[in-house]
């Protein structure tokens, strides 16, 4: 059911809606986070953050009486109180001003910039984007745009959005093969108690999905240690990503790469087992 007026004006009331969190980037979290991703590196204090690593910082620990039926901290506190059930983050767009050194200690600040809703053909769609940025010693770090979707459970009847076909061409690829456990400790790291992903009843019997959902930003970094790899001697000034459709843990998934003609950027994407495009990324590069 469309949204009315009156409910779209009350949710831009948190507009401005602002909190601020600092949070020491140590260096134990990122070794387990390179753990989790098959990385090798051995960070020290005083290292450069890999870039999106600071995804599983600066957690917003809600008390067990704050939690939602989905397992999300309760609607209404910094973000707007959203009824549509389902909530997922659909993308951003991020600027990397300095490094952030691992062993320092880091403010983020975060405002609510943006509340809009349009109709889909799975039907109402409720977009929130709240912006961060990362500071350390007062050097700016970094910016981030971060857009999260509310939407409808689909209905028994609904035709399924027809799939994106992904693009071709690919100069890096690698296989995943997601597992519970994968899931598990990057839902851990991050600190995200969203049922989807480890609560096999719950996200099957009430949301509809085939299996446990692969986190978006987990892809995302995915993708960007895949560049990294395949460009060791470049830096990542920008990246932005947009989520196009789901990614579960019963079935493998791709991931891949291609240089820009003029060297200057990397179109990054994922796709599922049947060749669809489930999540798009670029990254212009120094």
């Amino acid at each position: 059911m469309p949204l009315q007026e009156s409910e779209l004006d009350l949710l831009r009331q948190w507009i401005g809606r602002s909190e601020t969190r600092s949070d020491l980037i140590h260096a134990g979290a990122a070794h387990a986070l390179a753990a989790t991703l098959g990385d090798d590196r051995l960070l020290q204090d005083g290292d450069a953050l890999p870039p999106l690593w600071h995804w599983i910082y600066f957690w917003t620990p809600a008390p067990a009486a704050a939690i939602g039926p989905d397992g999300h901290a309760a609607r209404g506190g910094f973000l707007p109180p959203v009824a549509l059930p389902r909530r997922m983050w659909a993308g951003g767009r991020l600027q990397f001003h300095a490094p952030l050194p691992v062993g320092s200690r880091a403010e983020r600040r975060s405002r609510v910039t943006d509340v809009k809703a349009r109709q889909g053909a799975s039907g109402t769609l409720l977009f929130v984007t709240v912006e961060h940025a990362i500071s350390c010693n007062g050097t700016a770090c970094l910016t981030e745009e971060h857009d999260i979707v509310y939407r409808d459970l689909p209905r028994a009847d609904a035709e399924p959005p027809a799939p994106k076909p992904a693009p071709g061409n690919p100069q890096w690829s690698r296989r995943v093969d997601p597992d519970p456990v994968l899931l598990f400790r990057y839902s851990a790291l991050t600190f995200n108690g969203h049922r989807i992903h480890y609560d096999r009843s719950y996200v099957t019997g009430v949301e509809g999905y085939p299996g446990l959902v692969v986190h978006g930003p987990l892809v995302a970094t995915l993708l960007m240690q895949l560049a990294q790899q395949a460009l060791p001697g470049r830096t990542m000034r920008a990246f932005s990503f947009r989520a196009l459709g789901p990614l579960f843990d019963v079935e493998s998934f791709s991931l891949h790469g291609r240089l820009s003609d003029d060297g200057a950027s990397v179109l990054l994407w994922a796709a599922n087992a049947r060749g669809e495009l489930a999540l798009q990324a670029e990254a212009a590069l120094d």
